[in-house]
C-alpha cells in the first residue's frame, strides 16, 4: 500500500476495530452488577483492572518495538486482545474471571496503541509524520464511543456474551486490514539502541521529549477526570433545570463529547503545525485549564446552555491531544523512540487513573454531589493540573548550540 493516506485510513480504521472490547465491560456494568452481585468497589476494580493491565504491559511492548519488527508486537497484541475478549465472553461467571479478562485484554491494548502509532511514525517523517500521527491519536475516541455502542446494542438484541464476542471478531478484523496496510509500506531503517530493553535513562535525557511527555500527562490528566465525571455533572445540571429538553440527555452530550474529540485535535494539530507547536499547545492548555476552573459552577445555569458549554470545553481540551503526541515523536530520538512512546503512554495512563478519584475526594471534601459549589472546586482540581502542561513544555525547549529548539 504506497499510498499515505490509505495506510493512515487502514491504520485508523484498524485502531476502531481493535478497541471495540475497550468500553464494553463499562457500558454493561449495570447487568454485570445485578447478574453477579457485584458492590460498587468490586464492579469499579473490574472496570479499572483493563488500564492496570495497560499500565504494566506497555513499558515493555513498547520499547520492544526499537528491538524487533513493531508487526511482531502489534499483531501480537491483537491476538492477545482478541483472546482476552474471547475468553471473557465464553468463561467470565463472577469478579475473578473478570478481572483477569480485564487485564489481559488492557495488556492487549498495550501491544496495539502505541505499536500501532509507532509502525505510522515509522514510515512517515515531518509534517506527514505529524498529521498521521494526529488522524491515529484522534481515533482512539471514536473507538472508545463506537465501543460503548456495539456493546449497548448487541447486548440488547442478544445478550453481553455476544457484545464480548463481536469485540473479538473486531480484533480479527483488525488484523488482516492492518496486515494488509503494512506489508506494502515500507519503514525507515532506524539505528539499534545501545541499552538494555527497560533502561529509560536516555528517555529522561531527552529534556524535549519529557517537556512533551509531561505535558501529555497534565493533558490526560484533565481529559480523563473530565470523562469520568462528565454524565454526573450533566445529570446534576439536569436536575436542577426542570425544564430542559428531555431529548438532551446526559448521555447523548458524552457521546457527542467523545466524538467530537477526533476533529478537534486534527484542527488543533494544523494549527499547530502553521504557528507553533508549543506555543498553540500553551496557549490552548491554559485556556482550557482556565475554563475548567470555571465551568464547575455553572452547574445551576440553563441545561441546554451548560450542555453546550461543555462540548465546547471538549473540543477545546482535545485540540492540544494529537500535537502532544506529535511532538513526542518528533523529539524522540530514533533509536529510543518505542521507549519514548512507553514513558509517554505509561506517565499519561497513570493520570488517567488518578484524576477520576482526586476530582471525587474534592467533591467530597466539598460538600457532595448536591452541593453546587463543590462542583466547582472539584474541577479547579483537574485545571490546576492542566496548568502545568505548558510549564512542562517550557522546561523541555532545550538549546542546542545557543539556539532553542522550536518544536
Amino acid at each position: 500500500m504506497k499510498n499515505p493516506a490509505l495506510l493512515i485510513a487502514t491504520m485508523c480504521a484498524a485502531e476502531v476495530l481493535s478497541m471495540l472490547g475497550i468500553s464494553s465491560f463499562a457500558a454493561l456494568l449495570p447487568v454485570f452488577a445485578e447478574e453477579w452481585a457485584l458492590s460498587n468497589t468490586n464492579a469499579g476494580l473490574i472496570g479499572g483492572l483493563y488500564f492496570a493491565g495497560y499500565v504494566v504491559a506497555v513499558p515493555v511492548l513498547s520499547s520492544l518495538t526499537d528491538r524487533i519488527d513493531v508487526r511482531i508486537v502489534y499483531f501480537g497484541g491483537m491476538t492477545t486482545t482478541g483472546l482476552a475478549l474471547l475468553g471473557f465472553a465464553l468463561t467470565a461467571e463472577g469478579f475473578w474471571s473478570a478481572a483477569a479478562w480485564q487485564v489481559l485484554a488492557g495488556a492487549g491494548l498495550a501491544g496495539t496503541y502505541m505499536p500501532g502509532l509507532k509502525a505510522l511514525g515509522d514510515r512517515f517523517g515531518g509534517r506527514d509524520q505529524s498529521r498521521a500521527v494526529a488522524f491515529y491519536t484522534g481515533s482512539f475516541a471514536i473507538g472508545m464511543s463506537l465501543s460503548y455502542l456495539v456493546a449497548g446494542e448487541v447486548a440488547r438484541a442478544f445478550d453481553w456474551r455476544m457484545a464480548f464476542g463481536i469485540a473479538a471478531l473486531g480484533s480479527l478484523a483488525a488484523m488482516a486490514i492492518a496486515g494488509f496496510a503494512l506489508a506494502g509500506h515500507r519503514t525507515t531503517k532506524l539505528p539499534a539502541p545501545d541499552t538494555h530493553l527497560l533502561d529509560f535513562r536516555p528517555v529522561f535525557a531527552n529534556r524535549a521529549a519529557m517537556g512533551y511527555v509531561f505535558g501529555y500527562a497534565a493533558h490526560i490528566w484533565e481529559l480523563f477526570g473530565l470523562r469520568a465525571w462528565l454524565v454526573a455533572f450533566l445529570v446534576f445540571g439536569a436536575s436542577l433545570d426542570v425544564g430542559s429538553q428531555s431529548w438532551l440527555k446526559p448521555t447523548l452530550v458524552a457521546t457527542i463529547f467523545m466524538l467530537i474529540g477526533a476533529p478537534a485535535s486534527v484542527l488543533g494539530n494544523e494549527l499547530c503545525l502553521r504557528f507553533g507547536r508549543r506555543r498553540m499547545i500553551s496557549a490552548i492548555m491554559l485556556t482550557s485549564a482556565g475554563l475548567s476552573c470555571v465551568i464547575g459552577f455553572l452547574g445551576t445555569i440553563d441545561y441546554g446552555v451548560l450542555a453546550v458549554i461543555c462540548l465546547a470545553y471538549g473540543a477545546l481540551l482535545m485540540a492540544d491531544s494529537a500535537s502532544l503526541t506529535a511532538g513526542m515523536v518528533e523529539s524522540a530520538a530514533p533509536a529510543y523512540r518505542g521507549a519514548t512512546m512507553a514513558v509517554h503512554s505509561t506517565l499519561g495512563f497513570v493520570g488517567a487513573a488518578a484524576a477520576p478519584p482526586v476530582f471525587g475526594l474534592v467533591l467530597d471534601f466539598a460538600g457532595g454531589r448536591a452541593e453546587p459549589n463543590a462542583w466547582g472546586f472539584a474541577f479547579i482540581s483537574l485545571g490546576v493540573v492542566a496548568a502545568l502542561g505548558p510549564i512542562a513544555l517550557a522546561m523541555g525547549a532545550r538549546r542546542i548550540g545557543g539556539n532553542t529548539t522550536s518544536r
